[in-house]
């Protein structure tokens, strides 16, 4: 089975671990990239990615951030 490319706000909001509202927010402030197609709003699943990406602490390259180090 393939994945798909585009995903509903719940299933965003579950793969994040966060509440639908919170998902909601990040599309209304432009934060998380979503299209509409009709009356429904999807999040492209490689958007998703890079937003998740573009948010990790700690990554190589991105300063102010330490390195992870396993406890």
């Amino acid at each position: 089975m393939t994945e798909p490319l585009l995903l509903r706000v719940d299933e965003v909001a579950r793969a994040l671990a966060l509440g639908r509202s919170k998902v909601y927010e990040l599309i209304a402030s432009g934060e998380l990239p979503s299209l509409t197609i009709g009356s429904a709003r999807r999040v492209p699943a490689e958007a998703l990615r890079r937003w998740i990406d573009d948010h990790l602490e700690g990554a190589p390259g991105r300063p102010g951030d330490r390195p992870w180090t396993p406890l």
